[in-house]
């Protein structure tokens, strides 16, 4: 006797239910991703577009300063006096000042951070180094408000202790502050690049009987150069658009010096000077912020650009 056999469905009422399809839309999938992609691209064009924006302005305004002062004298004039009523647009006072506490800072940063990133990248354990390396980066959410009253109330009495003559206002207490500001950006940067170098080549020097200390300047240092080389960039370009504390601490009286003990201003601390709301808007001594502004920018992009030709000239592949 043949048996049919038939589909049995679920009953109107039942617990049993149809599964649904999972099948992935590929419309729905690329109209997605096409939006995910162009939320990117705005997110990398805005940063792109500020930097353009900000450039623009900084070349506008100074057209506008460089049709009445010329830049012949811009660039050679010993005085700045802008707000004076004989005004002088040299611009050498404030570049020296600018240069002379970046140089103090970076004498103070470089060695400090250097060191501090060969100990947590070859020396320090595990533990230690996520213990120190979280308290450095610290330092970088101190107000820089706090670092310019350290710098004068602080750091400069302790050298007047060993430099009787200081003033009062001087380059140096102001330079060693900011290096010590510009320290977590060095070490972490350098301690990174130094992590990266494979183990192996620790392990070769170890082997060929080379110590822990010998490992690290003569193998590590030279073989993470190129990273170690962008944080000196960095930490460069941090201490050079410094402002409260030079501002509070090296004073705001252009001086054309190159001894570190005497007061001077920076580029950075004339431009706050200035932009408090006293001038009117569009005279000479207002446009000459931003004729300040595009000197500092082009100083910043030329060790930029002198870093990454020393990156691509040293740098090493894995």
């Amino acid at each position: 006797m043949a048996h049919e056999t038939q589909a049995v469905y679920p009953k109107a009422g039942s617990l049993a239910t149809p599964i649904r399809s999972l099948a992935f839309d590929p419309t729905a999938g690329r109209v997605r991703e096409r939006i995910i992609e162009f939320t990117l691209f705005l997110a990398a064009l805005s940063s792109v577009a500020i930097t353009v924006g900000i450039v623009a302005i900084l070349v506008y305004e100074s057209v506008q300063f460089f049709a009445h002062v010329s830049i012949l004298e811009f660039l050679t004039d010993t005085q700045w006096t802008v707000l004076f009523a004989d005004p002088h647009y040299g611009i050498l006072p404030l570049v020296t000042g600018t240069l002379v506490t970046s140089a103090v800072a970076l004498l103070v940063a470089l060695p400090l951070g250097t060191i501090t990133a060969i100990y947590l990248s070859e020396y320090a354990n595990h533990r230690l180094r996520e213990t120190i390396k979280p308290l450095l980066e610290l330092l970088s959410a101190v107000p820089t408000v706090v670092f310019g009253y350290f710098a004068l109330l602080s750091v400069t009495p302790l050298l007047q202790k060993i430099v009787p003559d200081l003033p009062g206002f001087n380059m140096l207490s102001a330079g060693i502050v900011i290096g010590i500001m510009i320290v977590p950006y060095v070490s972490s940067l350098s301690e990174d690049a130094m992590k990266a170098v494979p183990v192996h080549i620790r392990e070769g020097s170890y082997a060929v009987g080379a110590t822990r200390l010998q490992t690290a300047f003569r193998v590590i240092v030279p073989s993470a150069f190129s990273g170690i080389a962008s944080a000196y960039v960095l930490g460069f370009s941090r201490a050079v658009g410094e402002t409260m504390v030079v501002a509070i601490a090296a004073g705001q009286q252009p001086n054309l010096t190159l001894d570190p003990t005497e007061p001077a201003a920076t580029i950075t601390a004339y431009i706050v000077q200035v932009s408090l709301g006293d001038l009117p808007h569009g005279s000479i001594a207002y446009q000459s912020i931003f004729a300040a502004g595009l000197t500092l920018m082009l100083i910043t992009l030329v060790f930029n650009i002198g870093g990454y030709l020393l990156r691509k000239r040293f740098r090493e592949v894995y």
